[in-house]
């Protein structure tokens, strides 16, 4: 009975070991850093939860350029990591020709859509999130004029842009909306210096609130603002704290749920593809309000951004998609 019961237990202990063995998860980060206090950060932290929950390490990589982004995806499929998630619509192609040479590893790609059957694809309604934090920007502005501040000029970018100048307006009609892209190459997500610039010109010409998706560009946009005395939006991550009361609002963008999710249903064999769309209503994006910045949001303010969320869930509130429709409001 006590050989048997041994037995039992070494074959549980075996089984375990094979589930561990299943979930190898990897991280491809977008050029711009780890650390970014932005969109990288955000998946990094995901990563993070996953492991504290399940005691399941990971192994991550960042990238500096578009050759070492498609090599290191190759390289954990290769390795026999499972799942491998790739963070940023720079690595499509490269995601489109290793998910077809490894088609029994899991995939999952954030901000693009690689139609294979081992792939998730999970993008954003950035356009609703920017579309709430316009229309607080509208409505804190003195002067009437905001700004926006794009990282790489691409159609993603030029979503964010759209959604806050529909929000803006929605505060106020006549509202002045500035708008400048820090550069055309990856590069142009890893230039503070260059994004306080754009901002001061922006400044300087009457705008009091900027919004900045520029990844780590970004924080240069912040830190401006809050040497001149204006006021800032951050995103993707919650960057009220960067400068407490100086930093209006963040829109938050969930890349931390698109990890986690990925991990975690990989683990509990639950993994599906195809593409996954979060918006407000699945609180993909959202505005966010803390201790940093509960002082900057009137109630009035907050009235109207609960009343527009409630709007675009209910669908009586259409927010322009740039990626749609090549156009923007004006």
């Amino acid at each position: 009975m006590k050989k048997t019961f041994l037995s039992l237990l070494a074959l549980a202990a075996m089984s375990t070991t094979a589930l561990a063995a299943d979930i190898k998860p990897a991280l491809v980060y977008g050029t711009g850093g780890k650390f970014d206090k932005s969109f990288n950060e955000a998946a990094y932290a995901g990563a993070e939860a996953f492991k504290k929950e399940s005691g399941t390490e990971y192994r991550d990589f960042e990238p500096t350029s578009d050759t070492q982004g498609e090599q290191a995806i190759r390289n954990f499929a290769s390795r026999g990591f499972n799942p491998v998630v790739a963070v940023s619509f720079a690595w499509t192609s490269a995601m489109e020709k290793v998910a077809a040479e490894y088609p029994d590893t899991k995939f999952v790609i954030v901000d693009s859509v690689v139609d294979l059957k081992n792939v998730r694809s999970v993008v954003y309604k950035e356009e609703e999130g920017s579309y709430l934090v316009g229309l607080l920007a509208g409505m804190a502005s003195k002067t009437g004029k905001v700004g926006f501040i794009g990282g790489m000029d691409i159609p993603l970018i030029r979503k964010f842009g759209c959604g806050y100048v529909q929000g803006a307006k929605a505060a106020k009609a006549d509202a002045q909306v500035f708008q400048n892209m820090v550069g055309t190459t990856g590069a142009a997500w890893n230039d503070p210096v260059r994004g306080g610039e754009l901002a001061k010109n922006q400044m300087d010409q009457g705008a009091d609130v900027i919004y900045a998706a520029a990844g780590a560009s970004g924080l240069g946009v912040l830190q401006t603002a809050a040497d001149n005395k204006k006021m800032s939006i951050g995103v993707d991550s919650n960057q009220n704290y960067v400068h407490p009361g100086s930093v209006l609002t963040s829109m938050v963008k969930r890349v931390d749920l698109a990890v986690y999710n990925a991990f975690k249903d990989t683990k509990d064999d639950k993994f599906t593809a195809g593409i996954t769309a979060l918006g407000v209503k699945e609180d993909g994006v959202a505005y966010a309000i803390d201790d940093n910045n509960k002082s900057l949001i009137t109630e009035d303010m907050k009235k109207a951004v609960e009343k527009a969320k409630a709007d675009i869930i209910a669908g009586t509130v259409k927010v322009h998609d740039y990626m749609s429709d090549n156009s923007c409001p004006k």
